[in-house]
């Protein structure tokens, strides 16, 4: 609002000119990393996104002394494996990773409760040194197709008997 002329105003009240700035140039895609798509990129070794995907690290670790690990895959070789399953299972329901994420993934993969020794024999194939190893975590995650993670986990055991058919294996 302005001022009359009579009223008296020091110089850091009086309006100050503005700064004309210049048209904007138009924008081209023209960095690397940038989508050229909206949405993740998706497709082999490219990972599955979802937020809060640290807290499946937490919840893993509450496993750790149930466990059964007996082969060359240790024990945090199968919480890193199985992690990376529980985090493409919460992805599809477009959520953070839960407890159940990670108990799936450890069931369907033998390492709680009882698993069959053919089981047991191609998990330590799958699993062993996965820990430190970025390409096979990426290949256990895609070992599960998702119309099996996106099963409960009392419909994955009552079918575990045949875990062939919940498995990928090519």
């Amino acid at each position: 609002m302005t001022q009359p002329s009579f009223v008296h105003e020091s110089k850091s009240d009086s309006v100050r000119p503005t700064q004309r700035l210049s048209v904007a140039k138009p924008w081209t895609q023209s960095r690397v990393a940038e989508l050229s798509k909206p949405g993740q990129p998706s497709g082999h070794y490219m990972g599955y996104q979802g937020p809060d995907q640290g807290y499946a690290i937490s919840l893993a670790n509450s496993f750790e002394e149930e466990l059964v690990t007996n082969g060359p895959a240790s024990k945090h070789d199968a919480i890193t494996g199985c992690v990376q399953v529980a985090l493409r299972r919460a992805s599809l329901f477009g959520r953070a990773p839960c407890r159940t994420d990670l108990e799936f993934a450890f069931t369907l993969f033998g390492f709680i409760g009882e698993a069959p020794e053919s089981l047991t024999k191609a998990r330590d194939e799958w699993f062993a040194g996965c820990d430190h190893d970025y390409w096979s975590q990426r290949a256990i995650a895609d070992l599960v197709s998702p119309e099996v993670l996106k099963l409960s986990l009392s419909d994955l055991k009552d079918k575990m008997e045949d875990w062939t058919k919940l498995i990928s294996i090519s």
